[in-house]
């Protein structure tokens, strides 16, 4: 079982810069895919990136290429999000997610083990 934490939401103006910390629990943090999605007020939960065991892969939402970049830190136990030049759409709670199979894809049932969300709201 992985427990993930998720921090480093707030608010910020647009074109600024926020960067999400998920911390997860266990010793097998190297063994899942990670992935990031977001839910917007009255939407549904839309993916926005993941990557994979190693790090070496990664795969981004259209909406944040090349603004969003994922990364992972296996010897901390941590994946990041880095959101650069935000905008007020990206405004959602950000959820982050393991997967044990280790498809580092868009699918939500990829992932088995979801954390409890942190807020970005980004002012305009």
């Amino acid at each position: 079982q992985v427990q993930l934490v998720e921090s480093g939401g707030g608010l910020v103006q647009a074109g600024g810069s926020l960067r999400l910390s998920c911390a997860a629990s266990g010793r097998t943090f190297s063994s899942y895919a990670m992935g990031w999605f977001r839910q917007a007020p009255g939407k549904e939960r839309e993916f926005v990136a993941a990557i994979s065991r190693s790090g070496g892969a990664t795969a981004t939402a259209n909406p944040v290429k090349g603004r969003f970049t994922i990364s992972r830190d296996n010897a901390r136990n941590t994946v990041y999000l880095q959101m650069n030049s935000l905008k007020p759409e990206d405004r959602a709670v950000y959820y982050c997610a393991a997967g044990s199979a280790g498809y580092y894809d868009a699918r939500a049932r990829s992932y088995d083990y979801w954390g409890q969300g942190t807020q970005v709201t980004v002012s305009s």
